[in-house]
């Protein structure tokens, strides 16, 4: 299943509209969708079969119904799909981690809604983020069609690989691709005050990356956006809510590990829409 958009799915609702988010991108790159429902009990137990006297009971069962029930959900929406359905045994950030170093983009759903202090991201998205080996979409939301594809740049070299991963968005969706830096300010007696050089540097960051999408894409929309801001989350946050998607690099300055950078752990936490972290194979 080399290069096949692989979706995790257990049967709940978020899980679901990760589902019908990952068919339409399957379709649209025409790629194989790999449905994954990860069950834990083989691990805790041998009796994983039907209860004496009692029709479609067991815990087999039941993961094999959430997997023919994602299949036919999955039929529905795209009676064309090259589809594979797979249950396997394993806990599921594990399994889509392994997964994701023959895979072109791996789907999960947010779970965690509603959860501590509004953090709205759950543990199998939040590990993903950080180890897997490909890009990975947190699906929130169905789709604005409208919205732009929404990048914030820093400069770094995972900012241009994010870069890449939101260019090819944007045309594959005919969407606007929104390019923003949020330059560095100083809060002085009540007043912002930018650091020297850095509207140089800003100008310098939007404009490469403008000149890198127009080479790329060159009929996507491109919008250009320079904001001051003590938070850069905060501000590419308040953005992401009129976006189709975030993009967001894997790490930023200074960070290690190929783990997240604080931005990103930040928007991954706390934006409302759906986010694409890119990520690619770990050397």
């Amino acid at each position: 299943m080399k290069n096949s958009i692989v979706v995790g799915y257990d049967g709940s609702a978020q899980s679901r509209t990760a589902l019908e988010w990952a068919v339409a991108q399957a379709m649209l790159e025409h790629r194989t969708l790999h449905l994954v429902h990860c069950w834990i009990w083989p691990l805790f137990t041998d009796d994983l079969g039907p209860v004496e006297g009692v029709a479609d009971s067991g815990l087999r069962h039941a993961a094999e119904a959430i997997v023919a029930e994602g299949e036919a959900e999955a039929r529905r929406l795209a009676p064309e799909l090259d589809l594979k359905a797979s249950l396997i045994s394993g806990v599921s950030s594990a399994i889509l981690d392994r997964m994701s170093r023959n895979a072109h983009l791996v789907v999960v759903g947010s779970r965690g809604l509603g959860g501590f202090m509004g953090l709205l991201v759950g543990s199998v998205s939040l590990k993903l983020a950080n180890t897997a080996s490909c890009p990975v979409v947190v699906v929130r939301q169905q789709a604005d069609a409208t919205g732009s594809v929404l990048i914030g740049l820093d400069g770094s070299p995972k900012s241009d690989t994010a870069l890449d991963d939101a260019i090819a968005l944007a045309a594959l969706w005919k969407a606007p691709l929104k390019l923003m830096h949020v330059r560095d300010d100083i809060r002085l007696f009540g007043r912002n005050h930018s650091y020297p050089g850095s509207d140089v540097r800003a100008m310098q960051i939007l404009a490469a990356a403008a000149l890198r999408a127009r080479a790329a894409a060159p009929g996507v929309e491109i919008e250009s956006v320079l904001v001051t801001g003590h938070s850069v989350a905060g501000t590419i946050l308040e953005a992401a809510e009129s976006a189709r998607i975030v993009v967001v690099g894997e790490t930023g300055q200074g960070n290690f590990m190929g783990a997240v950078g604080s931005t990103a752990q930040a928007i991954l936490h706390h934006a409302k829409g759906n986010i694409l972290i890119s990520r690619r194979p770990r050397t």
